[in-house]
């Protein structure tokens, strides 16, 4: 496509048409000539706003880039309402390419009852790859928002799902081929599955009902850059035990394939949470079909220390993710 705007032809014809997903609280959405959204809230309800682009893989760009911003509302205690969608496309794309995009964006809004109210497409020089930068909007009623610095000392810390969720996704999506000389097909195509568990969306409505005081995502920098995030934020020391932090052996072993630390591997899908009495919230999760584990405590020392047996060692400030470390055997 032509360098530049997208024509309102194909503004029409493979972003508008693919916008389906609608909500009473829009009062003005997505339109030619647009350049603004509104959104009506009720006089109780705060709004909350985030932003992320996606920019480590273009494999299903689309719903990857509306999960991690509806994680983001999510983990504030939020109930995502509405994104706006800035998409960067290099000049070699195709119109399929960009209606692919807003299907898989579309069908995502879909399942998390997300509207799409607005944005900007561009064909630009300035990227070699899909670029999508969403941000996000979310409503939480007053006093209800929680943050990531909400954690007490002698607060149980949990860990839901499995973490390394989205790294190990998009490494099997984007190096298929090379994993299954080594591992059996089966276990390549489980570990690129991965990405049907990344919302954490109903965590999140979970552990708000269970009285979580604090709760952060695990994206880029993994369990261990969000454990350092949570305590840095709420002033506390950690006590947590390695081996009960939750990992599936398709992540071991992808990790292992291509000699990275799983626990500092972008982990979408994983929800940190600080609450009084972890079990009752691990209890509730699985009554909801999620798995979760408590994996260790808040504490009032500054130290942030992981346990593996007789073994100790302090954690330090996030370095970058481990999905930009890779090294093929």
């Amino acid at each position: 496509m032509k360098i530049g705007k997208v024509s309102e032809s194909v503004l029409k014809r493979s972003i508008f048409k693919q916008i389906r997903t609608k909500r009473e609280e829009v009062v003005l959405g997505a339109g030619v000539g647009e350049d603004c959204a509104a959104i009506k809230l009720a006089a109780d309800e705060t709004f909350v706003i985030s932003t992320d682009p996606i920019t480590g893989t273009v494999k299903d760009i689309g719903s990857l880039s509306v999960h991690v911003t509806a994680n983001d509302l999510a983990s504030a205690g939020a109930e995502p309402v509405g994104i706006m969608l800035t998409v960067l496309l290099p000049e070699d794309v195709f119109e399929s390419d960009l209606k692919e995009m807003m299907q898989q964006v579309e069908e995502t809004c879909k399942k998390l009852h997300i509207q799409v109210v607005g944005g900007h497409t561009e064909i630009t020089k300035a990227v070699n790859q899909p670029i999508i930068s969403v941000t996000g909007v979310g409503k939480v009623k007053d006093g209800k928002m929680i943050s990531t610095g909400g954690a007490k000392p002698g607060q149980d810390i949990v860990v839901s799902k499995w973490i390394g969720l989205e790294g190990t996704s998009i490494l099997a999506k984007e190096h298929e081929t090379a994993l299954i000389k080594k591992y059996p097909r089966t276990l390549v195509e489980t570990a690129k599955g991965f990405d049907q568990y990344i919302s954490v969306v109903k965590e999140a409505g979970q552990a708000v009902k269970s009285g979580v005081s604090a709760m952060h995502d695990v994206t880029e920098g993994g369990i261990y850059g969000a454990l350092w995030e949570m305590a840095e934020a709420s002033g506390v020391g950690l006590e947590i035990d390695l081996k009960k932090i939750p990992i599936r052996q398709e992540t071991i072993e992808v990790c292992e394939f291509f000699h990275i630390n799983p626990y500092g591997l972008i982990s979408s899908g994983s929800m940190l949470m600080a609450i009084d009495n972890g079990y009752d919230l691990v209890r509730n999760l699985e009554k909801a079909g999620i798995s979760a584990a408590v994996v260790g405590k808040a504490t009032k020392s500054k130290d942030r220390v992981i346990l593996n047996e007789e073994e100790k060692r302090f954690l330090e400030p996030p370095k970058g993710d481990e999905l930009y470390n890779i090294k093929c055997e």
